[in-house]
């Protein structure tokens, strides 16, 4: 089987990679290709996956146009050369367009409701659309879910271990009580409109003033006064850091699910709400979502209680159940991948999994 895969996010890398390895292992041909995005090309260079970068990152939603437009062409260019059995990706527009010239199948994993780009680009063209079961919509026929979410294919216990000696390279003692926060852009074309903290400022001191050390990764620039809290070493090893955290607090849904199934309990501070996050929230008591105008206080009164608090074993047990439940989504991408590159019709194949 000749796969390509195309990545054109830092969340893709992670959520690819394993897979990856797993079908060249197995034998199969695949071709990874990239955009320039944030970290992505370096997080693909770190975890040794030969890949080419198709485009340049973009700075505006009309940057965006031009760069994806570019993305593709190159895209459809090599796929033509390459002659693939099946095209991957998150979100999928490029994946869908290109293979549905080529002759390819189009295999396009998403979990993100509100961006009717995606849907409205992308689904119309893929023949398999794989979602978690929390994904809140119907897609039709072609859609696949499961029971998991997208940060299982790469926090799952059985693919990932945290490196205790994350603490002491970012300047901590075993001790501490650590906070990371995130703070986004609201660039992407699904974040218009949106919002998070109201001062950035104000979160960071009052968890200061609960004991707590607080970290930052930002897509923006940080006030002068909060710098010197960046997060500054590899951004392969923020895994680790959020495994050991105590608490996360921040605007990016990935991350707090990513602190939620490492069993570290997650603050969320957005007005959209998500499916995943959702669930994580009603379901396993792992995320707090604040999603109302007063989320700024209400957010930060929870993650102060949280590190006031400093029980942990509470939100080990709360994992240890969501693990039961949830399957290892490695697992999932290689088997969709495989259904649809085999010539067997995805939609028909007894192997697939289907809408729960």
């Amino acid at each position: 089987m000749r796969a390509i895969v195309t990545i054109q996010h830092p969340g893709h890398v992670h959520f690819f990679k394993h897979a990856i390895r797993e079908l060249q292992s197995q034998g199969h041909e695949l071709h990874v290709f990239a955009r320039e995005n944030e970290v992505t090309v370096e997080l693909l260079e770190r975890a040794g996956i030969d890949h080419e970068v198709l485009a340049g990152e973009s700075n505006s939603l009309f940057s965006l146009a031009a760069v994806q437009a570019t993305y593709e062409t190159r895209l459809l260019r090599r796929a033509r050369r390459i002659g693939p059995d099946v095209i991957t990706a998150i979100g999928g527009v490029a994946a869908a367009h290109v293979a549905s010239v080529v002759g390819a199948k189009s295999v396009v994993f998403y979990d993100t409701e509100h961006a009717t780009i995606i849907t409205k680009l992308a689904y119309p063209f893929a023949d398999v659309v794989c979602t978690p079961e929390c994904y809140q919509g119907d897609i039709g026929p072609k859609h696949r879910t499961y029971p998991g979410y997208h940060e299982l294919a790469y926090l799952h216990p059985d693919r990932f271990e945290p490196d205790p000696a994350v603490l002491e390279d970012a300047g901590l003692e075993p001790d501490d009580t650590l906070v990371v926060m995130r703070l986004s852009s609201w660039d992407s074309s699904h974040d218009v409109g949106q919002g998070g903290f109201d001062d950035p400022v104000d979160v960071v001191e009052r968890l200061e003033d609960a004991g707590a050390t607080v970290l930052l990764t930002s897509e923006v620039d940080l006030p002068a006064e909060l710098e010197s809290r960046r997060y500054t070493m590899a951004p392969d090893r923020m895994h680790d850091l959020l495994a050991y955290a105590d608490c996360f607090v921040g605007e990016g849904a990935t991350m707090a699910a990513e602190a939620a199934v490492l069993g570290t309990p997650a603050v969320y501070v957005n007005s959209l709400a998500l499916g995943y996050v959702t669930e994580l929230d009603e379901e396993y008591d792992l995320v707090f979502s604040y999603n109302g105008e007063d989320r700024h206080a209400k957010s930060l009164e929870r993650a102060v209680s949280i590190v006031e608090d400093g029980d942990q074993s509470t939100w080990q047990r709360r994992r240890d159940r969501l693990l039961a439940d949830r399957v290892d989504v490695t697992d999932v991408i290689v088997r969709e991948v495989e259904i649809a590159g085999s010539g067997t019709d995805p939609n028909k194949s007894t192997l697939a999994s289907n809408p729960g």
